[in-house]
């Protein structure tokens, strides 16, 4: 099932921090009417920084709450206004750390958690972001934004149950944003009820026919059902209601390109100021954006690179090459993130043994063995000398203990890399547990024969403390050794 792509994503992260700010624009002042002489008063600062910040003067409204916080070192209300306005001018380590205070402050208030916890999903550390919302649930059951962002964490985890379950809990709520209805249309399609999905999408535009976030998502929608010209009707109507919107228009491109409507493709493209990359034979990937994030998102540097793939997901939502460029680049800095594009990428495009073995390898890298062994079998099927997905699988085998099911594919990759030393390891640890010593003797004494001093220093050391053991074991005829 398709997750919320990065631009959904980001919408509805911006309408929630939207929403934290304008649910607190009536934070409740102190109640004592003034503090020292007037021109101290921080009662009377925050109220003037109140207005500022009403105003969109952010560098005004930012002195005047933290002259009031001078005042009043300990005003959680002007601490929280305080972190909102640093979002505003994307000062985000000092709004993190004011959220921080405001909560120390007031432990039982749960808007600086969901503001804390949003700006830490904006910023793509979902791991944070998720006790933080809790947290919020704790103060305020029915706070909207922890509700719906944790529904997004939880949906991009792979726990499509709980997803539902918060998403239904926000659109509870009579005056629920269309966000936490657009979030509600990814969980019902997560879970498998597409005509659920279907439906709450059809009345969204129907009660507003205008309804941005709705007109955009039922055509991705469409375009996964290759209902191309309802896609590109919904998709004009976008346009209409946003003109030369470049990631509505980038959808719109890619609608065409896949109807094979490619001169139509091409036109709405060079409108937006973009361009249609197709695919080459030298890896470079086929995407709509300008001809800056197709290089940045080449680049050596991955850093850049990630910046550029994250941005031309945005124009290209359907890109199973792009989603898993992604989970390649995530995979040892956020196992989650990785998991999770790979994912995207495999129910994208199914027959694509790559995107499979990557969702494979990313469900290894987060210690789901089972999942992980299915999808890989299936993938060797397909292609039985595929490396990566034998290495998976020898892995994902041996940390279940199913070790003789494990030799086979340790001894497939030694034989196809003669060189990769450390394989002798795994081997002879896994003859050792079935009690089957003097093959794991054999092999023990090619690892040692081969390995490398520094790379393999922890082995050997294994290796050493063991093999006196196993030597008086084999004089001994033991043939059997009990399994951890």
């Amino acid at each position: 099932m398709r997750e919320p792509s990065r631009f959904e994503t980001l919408v509805l992260m911006t309408v929630g921090l939207l929403l934290v700010v304008c649910a607190s624009s009536s934070v409740p002042a102190q109640t004592e009417d003034s503090f020292g002489d007037g021109g101290a008063d921080p009662v009377k600062l925050f109220e003037r920084a109140q207005s500022a910040h009403g105003r969109g003067e952010f560098d005004k409204a930012l002195e005047l709450y933290e002259q009031a916080i001078k005042v009043r070192p300990e005003f959680p209300e002007a601490e929280f206004q305080r972190g909102n306005v640093l979002v505003s001018l994307a000062r985000m380590p000092e709004a993190e750390a004011a959220f921080r205070r405001a909560i120390q402050l007031k432990k039982n208030w749960s808007l600086p958690y969901s503001a804390l916890g949003a700006l830490l999903f904006r910023s793509g550390r979902d791991r944070e972001a998720e006790p933080i919302f809790r947290e919020a649930l704790v103060a305020d059951p029915q706070d909207n934004v922890a509700l719906r962002i944790l529904s997004e964490i939880r949906l991009r985890a792979g726990d499509a149950k709980e997803g539902l379950e918060l998403a239904q809990r926000a659109t509870r709520d009579k005056e629920a944003p269309a966000s936490a209805w657009i979030v509600l249309v990814t969980a019902e399609k997560a879970n498998g009820d597409k005509g659920a999905a279907n439906v709450i999408l059809d009345r969204m535009i129907s009660d507003d026919p205008g309804n941005l976030a709705a007109l955009i998502e039922r055509a991705d929608f469409r375009t996964e059902e290759k209902n191309y010209d309802a896609a590109v009707a919904d998709l004009k109507t976008a346009d209409k209601v946003r003109p030369g919107d470049k990631l509505i228009l980038a959808r719109l491109a890619f609608v065409y390109q896949q109807a094979g409507k490619l001169d139509l493709a091409q036109a709405t493209a060079q409108a937006a100021g973009l361009e249609i990359q197709q695919a080459s034979g030298d890896g470079k990937i086929r995407v709509i954006g300008t001809p800056e994030e197709i290089e940045a998102a080449n680049s050596d540097d991955p850093v850049t690179a990630r910046k550029a793939l994250e941005k031309l997901l945005e124009k290209n939502p359907h890109s199973g090459m792009l989603l898993a460029r992604l989970g390649a680049s995530f995979r040892t800095d956020d196992p989650g993130r990785s998991l999770e594009f790979y994912r995207r990428a495999a129910a994208l495009e199914p027959n694509s043994p790559e995107y499979s073995v990557g969702y494979a390898s990313a469900l290894v890298q987060a210690r789901r063995f089972s999942e992980a062994i299915q999808i890989l079998r299936q993938a060797l099927h397909a292609n039985p000398q595929n490396y990566t997905a034998h290495a998976n699988l020898a892995t994902a085998l041996y940390e279940l203990k199913r070790y003789a099911e494990a030799l086979p594919e340790y001894e497939w990759l030694i034989t196809a890399k003669p060189d990769l030393v450390v394989v002798y390891y795994f081997i002879a640890t896994a003859h050792d547990y079935l009690g089957e010593y003097p093959e794991a003797l054999a092999s023990y004494e090619k690892f040692l024969t081969g390995a490398d001093d520094k790379t393999n220093q922890l082995e050997i050391e294994k290796v050493k403390l063991r093999l006196p053991t196993l030597r008086r074991q084999i004089q001994l005829g033991q043939g059997v050794k009990r399994k951890p």
